[in-house]
């Protein structure tokens, strides 16, 4: 059998951030701040450590290795939907235990699987990456193929919303963290030591690294807690930018099929958006991170202006049709289903 990892690149050397943040510092004050990073890192690291476990994965394939992190004291287990969703027996490795796991959820579309093992377990608390900004310090615990637990530490670079011109299903986290094969699945920590993304793909050859930020992965567990399965939303929306702005919105709705239960439940074409349930519209990239909270069988309140009035009318939300497809880009992004160095990595592309 071949061994994978979920994150495959070769290695390069990379000078440490905290050395050059030292380098802009008088001595004194350098020496104080190098102190203070290395203490809150090497503390994060103790005290959450134990919530990382590796995750091994067979299938027809071999064997893949990944990360995953504890949600819960149950056994729950977020990792990554391309090291566990087609294996036919999922392990993780917990204080030095072999332990079978069981998949839970398998999403494509987020590209998140929660999977679950009988033992009770430490977790990492839920950040939130909506108080990111960036050159927000932020860290990394994963598990390189065949070492020990591992941490990696930088700065947040971005938030995307498409890679070489083409979408994400929503915004992702652009972490300036140096990525080993095996942290796909790894939880990107903020310095409370919370969790605020999940290591989706290197990027840069393992330079660098996209996340997913942890309230979209918390989407696919609550409808997992609600459903027992992944309910992505759709309304059936289509937008366009206008030059002129109205209530703080770019956005016209246009083309609406009368199949859609956006069309149905009283929204029209000209329409100017700015809001879809929680989520304010300005532009019409907007419309997808706000689709990408819809819950199929919700009824989503969508405010729109129209003939200069506010108009809010509630839109019960039907199934996304491409649930099932995997929406991210896949060229040019690192270490998605990555062989041992010595053979062919396979990608997974937009479809």
């Amino acid at each position: 059998m071949s061994n994978r990892s979920a994150s495959s690149s070769p290695k390069r050397t990379a000078v440490p951030l905290v050395l050059l943040l030292l380098t802009l510092l008088p001595l004194e004050a350098a020496e104080d701040l190098g102190a203070k990073l290395t203490s809150e890192i090497k503390r994060i690291f103790q005290e959450r450590r134990e919530a990382v476990v590796r995750v091994e994965a067979f299938d027809r394939h071999g064997r893949l290795c990944g990360t995953g992190f504890f949600a819960d004291p149950a056994g729950t287990i977020y990792t990554l939907d391309y090291i566990v969703g087609q294996a036919d027996e999922i392990y993780i490795i917990f204080k030095g235990r072999q332990i079978p796991a069981k998949l839970l959820v398998s999403d494509p579309r987020s590209g998140i699987a929660l999977i679950k093992a009988d033992c009770e377990s430490p977790f990492i608390p839920i950040g939130s990456g909506s108080t990111l900004t960036i050159a927000t310090p932020i860290m990394a615990i994963g598990y390189p193929v065949n070492t020990d637990a591992t941490a990696t530490f930088g700065l947040l670079g971005g938030f995307d919303r498409q890679f070489l011109g083409q979408h994400f299903m929503t915004t992702h986290l652009r972490a300036n963290l140096p990525v080993e094969p095996g942290f796909g699945g790894a939880p990107v920590l903020n310095l409370n030591g919370d969790a605020v993304g999940i290591v989706f793909s290197g990027i840069g050859g393992g330079g660098a690294c996209y996340a997913l930020p942890i309230e979209a992965a918390e989407k696919i567990r609550m409808d997992y807690v609600r459903f027992g399965e992944p309910r992505h939303g759709w309304v059936g929306v289509n937008v366009e930018e206008q030059p002129e702005t109205v209530h703080g919105s770019n956005v016209r709705i246009t083309e609406l099929s009368p199949e859609t239960p956006a069309a149905k439940s009283g929204l029209q074409d000209g329409d100017i958006l700015i809001q879809v349930g929680t989520r304010k519209v300005s532009h019409a990239e907007d419309v997808i991170d706000a689709s990408f909270f819809l819950t199929a069988g919700d009824n989503v309140p969508i405010t729109v202006i129209r003939d200069g009035k506010t108009v809010t009318i509630k839109v019960q939300a039907s199934r996304h049709p491409i649930t099932n497809t995997p929406l991210f880009p896949g060229g040019g992004m690192n270490e998605l289903h990555a062989l041992m160095p010595g053979e062919t990595p396979e990608r997974i592309n937009l479809e």
